[in-house]
C-alpha cells in the first residue's frame, strides 16, 4: 500500500531525514516510533506532498505520490485542525466538501463517521465545548470521511488522559481490523506502539535504525526476563552476573541484567551469592528495553578493575 524508497530531507543544513525506506502492507498498522524531532512528522509531510524531498520516492497503492494519490490519503495531524465555533457535523461537512463528496454521499458519510467515533449524540455540539478526547476522536472522523485507502495518524493520544487514550486506541484498532484500513501511526509512546502495531520501525535523528514485528525486534534483547537489583555493591553484582552469563545494563539509575533462562526466585538470588542485595525485581522483556537497546548503543557494563597493591 505504501512504499518509501531512500527518502531524504534537509532543513537549513540539518539532516531531518536520511535515506528512509519502508513498506506498509494493506490493512496493516505500522508504527513509526521515535522521540520528538526524530523525523516522524517530516516523513508524513513528504508522503502528503506538503514538503519536497531532496531525493527519494513515495508510492501509494503502486502509484507515485502526487495529486492523483491525495484522495487516497487521510491524515489525523498531531494538532487538531478543527473550527472551534462550528459543530461536529459542520466540521465534517466542511472537510467532506473539500474532498469533493456529493451532498447525498456527504450527509450519510458524516453520520457514519460520527457513529464510528462515538460522537453521533454530539453532532450539534460546538467543538469548543468538547473534551480533549472528543476533539481527537472528531479529528479522526475528519481523516476518514472521504474513504481513504491510507490513514496517517500523527501522535494520536498526546496530552490525553488514560481513559481517552484507550478510547482512541480502540477506534484505531476497529478501523484496521473491521474496515481493513492501512494505517501509518507515528508515536513516541512505547505502550501505544506495542498495543496497536503489527510492525514497528524505530527512527532516530532521521534514520530508520530497525524495523520488524515485535518478536523480530525482541531478538535485540535475547533474554528470558529482565532482573533489576538494588545493591550497595554494584561492581560486585556486575562481576557476579558476568560470571553467570548475565548481560548487565543501566536503565536510568537502575542496574539490570538480561537473564537468559528461567530461574525460580531462590535460584535467582543464589546467582548473586556473596553480593548484598537490598532489593530484586523481575520483568518480562518490554518494548522499552528493546527501544533503548536499538537507540542508545550501550556498551557492555564491566566491573571496575581492582586497584593495584603497592
Amino acid at each position: 500500500m505504501l512504499s518509501i524508497r531512500n527518502l531524504s530531507k534537509t532543513y537549513r543544513g540539518r539532516q531531518a531525514l536520511q535515506d528512509l525506506s519502508l513498506d506498509i502492507l494493506p490493512s496493516e498498522v505500522y508504527g513509526l516510533l521515535g522521540p520528538n524531532g526524530a523525523g516522524k512528522t517530516t516523513t508524513i509531510n513528504l508522503i502528503c506532498g506538503l514538503l519536497t524531498a531532496d531525493h527519494g520516492d513515495v508510492f501509494i497503492n503502486g502509484q507515485p505520490a502526487g495529486d492523483q494519490t491525495k484522495p487516497w490519503v487521510g491524515v489525523m495531524p498531531q494538532e487538531n485542525l478543527l473550527y472551534r465555533t462550528l459543530t461536529c457535523r459542520e466540521n465534517l461537512a466542511f472537510f467532506a466538501k473539500i474532498y469533493g463528496l456529493s451532498h447525498k454521499v456527504r450527509s450519510q458519510r458524516i453520520r457514519d463517521c460520527l457513529a464510528a467515533v462515538n460522537l453521533l449524540d454530539r453532532a450539534q455540539t460546538p467543538v469548543e465545548k468538547l473534551s480533549g478526547g472528543m476533539r481527537r476522536r472528531l479529528s479522526l472522523a475528519n481523516a476518514i470521511d472521504h474513504y481513504p485507502k491510507l490513514l496517517i495518524i500523527d501522535e494520536p493520544t498526546t496530552r490525553l488522559d488514560i481513559e481517552a487514550r484507550h478510547e482512541v486506541w480502540e477506534l484505531i484498532r476497529l478501523l484496521s481490523e473491521e474496515q481493513g484500513m492501512t494505517i501509518l501511526l507515528t508515536t513516541h509512546l512505547l505502550d501505544e506502539a506495542e498495543r496497536l502495531c503489527k510492525r514497528i520501525g524505530v527512527i532516530k535523528q532521521g534514520q530508520l535504525l530497525k524495523a520488524g514485528t515485535l518478536p523480530e525486534l525482541r531478538q535485540c534483547v535475547p533474554a528470558s526476563e529482565i532482573v533489576t537489583v538494588k545493591t550497595p555493591d554494584p561492581q560486585g553484582a556486575i562481576a557476579r552476573a558476568l560470571a553467570c552469563g548475565f548481560t548487565p545494563r543501566r536503565y536510568g539509575n537502575d542496574l539490570s541484567f538480561w537473564i537468559p533462562q528461567e530461574f525460580d526466585l531462590k535460584e535467582l538470588i543464589a546467582q548473586f551469592e556473596g553480593v548484598t542485595l537490598d532489593a530484586i525485581s523481575r520483568s518480562p522483556v518490554k518494548l522499552e528495553h528493546i527501544y533503548l537497546e536499538i537507540t542508545q548503543n550501550k556498551a557492555l557494563l564491566q566491573p571496575e578493575p581492582l586497584p593495584l597493591k603497592s
